[in-house]
Formats: structure tokens, C-alpha cells, sequence
């Protein structure tokens, strides 16, 4: 399962992971979001042991999204060792999101 990071926990989470940590970026209002979001949770659980998933509501961290460059939602961005890894726009499969952290973890 995920969990909500705002702009108070960002740098503490990150500073604290001791995996690659995924951040979906979403926001209530957008239906590719809400679809994404139990795909999101879904993998969150099954690579709990080798990867953290967060959540980033952009209404309620709008700095996150703007120091992020984030102009289109769902966008997920995995971080390793505190930096930008790999960035997902858009909404996908779980095939597909599975097959894009594989690639970068």
C-alpha cells in the first residue's frame, strides 16, 4: 500500500529510504489518476520489499509539482538515492508499470 508525502516529509523520506521510492503524483479531480491509483497501490504492495510508493496529491503540494516540472498528471517518478531516477507520464497497465520499475530498480 502507498502512502501520502507533502512537502513537509518529501526531503525525510527520501533522506530515509533505504530503497528506490516511487512518488505518484495525482490529484482527486483527474480520472487517469484514479485509475492508475490501485494499479499504483496494487505493485506498491507486490515490490513492497524492494521498492517505497508514495503518493503526491498536486493540489495540496503544489511546490512538489512545480520543483518537479510536473505539467501533466499521473505522473510517477522514481527517485534512487535521493535523485530523479526515471519518470512515467500518464496512465498504464500494470504490465507496463511493472515492466518500466524492472527496468529502472
Amino acid at each position: 500500500m502507498s502512502q501520502e508525502v507533502t512537502t513537509e516529509t518529501f526531503e525525510s523520506v527520501l533522506a530515509n529510504a533505504d530503497k528506490p521510492v516511487l512518488v505518484d503524483f495525482w490529484a482527486t479531480w483527474c480520472g487517469p489518476c484514479r485509475a492508475l491509483g490501485p494499479i499504483v497501490d496494487e505493485v506498491a504492495g507486490e515490490m513492497s520489499d524492494r521498492l517505497a510508493v508514495y503518493k503526491c496529491n498536486v493540489d495540496e503540494s503544489p511546490d512538489l509539482a512545480t520543483r518537479f516540472n510536473i505539467v501533466s498528471i499521473p505522473t510517477l517518478i522514481l527517485f534512487k538515492g535521493g535523485d530523479v531516477a526515471h519518470t512515467m507520464v500518464g496512465s498504464m497497465n500494470k504490465a507496463a508499470l511493472v515492466q518500466e520499475l524492472e527496468a529502472h530498480i
